[in-house]
């Protein structure tokens, strides 16, 4: 979306679209807000998991090619396995930490080209998205989320709080894009709403109920399904090594939710007994329900 339909050289106003009218709209109709602590809380989340990540996300694709970018934005589960230890009072889980090892090489394997140039400002920026999220989803996994607050919501705090982090660098340092076609509304309007606010409700109700390493290591699906979106849509042919990296991370990604738990720390939130993530073998969700507010999601097999 970001390299087909946005318009180019406006990463801080993409991050801004994305994040605040569908975290506006999610509290208006959830008609739930955060109070106390959660004041805070909610804008130290936003920040690192919307605020910062999106613009720097942005910031990379347009920079790098897409498989610089996709191979430095795995490297997430790596740092999330090192975070643990500071922020969960975890023990360093080896294990996690070798596959998410192993699943960056997959990637790379996967998707990094001859092409492959490393942009200073836009490598950056892809490490730095890296580690924000990777602190986002850990501090996220040790402070859990209120009482009666479902996923729908919690995103909708993270969104919005995120999006006003952003408002004033965006319109200051960029402004509104001087043309905005069809095509672009369309980009703007999936990555709000579909790859917003849907996919983060869906995120923090797996992240409540999965180990967070084991949670991180999913993000290696993203850059797979972009390759697969290239032989699909664009006509592109993966070679034998990049089926090898397919088949690498892959591997890595599966042997990470199989993995023994780590230690549960003391700091962190009781698991819910409200609610539950469930999947068929086949990967479609069958039930997502951790609030009032949520939304029932059913999968075909």
């Amino acid at each position: 979306m970001t390299t087909q339909l946005l318009p180019p050289g406006h990463p801080l106003f993409a991050a801004l679209v994305r994040a605040l009218p569908a975290g506006l709209a999610a509290m208006l109709l959830t008609r739930k807000f955060p109070r106390g602590e959660w004041l805070w809380k909610a804008a130290v989340l936003g920040t690192l998991n919307i605020g910062a990540f999106f613009p720097l996300l942005f910031l990379a694709a347009e920079r790098l090619p897409g498989g610089v970018a996709a191979t430095l934005g795995a490297t997430q589960p790596i740092i999330v396995a090192l975070a643990v230890v500071g922020v969960l009072g975890q023990r360093l889980s080896l294990p996690r930490l070798g596959w998410g090892v192993v699943g960056v090489s997959g990637v790379a394997l996967v998707v990094l080209g001859p092409e492959a140039a490393l942009d200073p400002l836009g490598s950056a920026a892809g490490l730095g998205g890296a580690v924000s999220m990777a602190l986002g989803v850990t501090l996220t996994k040790r402070w859990g989320r209120p009482e009666g607050v479902g996923a729908l919501s919690f995103a909708g705090w993270q969104l919005a709080a995120g999006g006003f982090v952003l408002l004033v660098p965006a319109l200051v340092i960029e402004g509104v894009p001087g043309r905005i076609d069809v095509a672009g509304v369309a980009g703007y309007a999936w990555l709000g709403i579909v790859g917003g606010l849907l996919a983060y409700t869906v995120w923090f109700n797996g992240l409540r109920r999965l180990p967070v390493t084991a949670t991180a290591l999913l993000g290696l699906l993203s850059p797979l399904v972009a390759a697969t979106l290239g032989v699909l849509v664009l006509g592109e042919v993966l070679s034998v090594v990049q089926l090898g990296g397919f088949a690498l991370a892959l591997t890595a990604m599966v042997a990470g939710q199989t993995t023994r738990s780590e230690p549960r720390s003391t700091a962190s939130p009781a698991a819910d007994p409200a609610g539950t993530l469930s999947a068929t073998t086949t990967g479609a969700i069958t039930t997502a329900d951790t609030g009032r507010d949520d939304v029932r999601l059913r999968g075909v097999s």
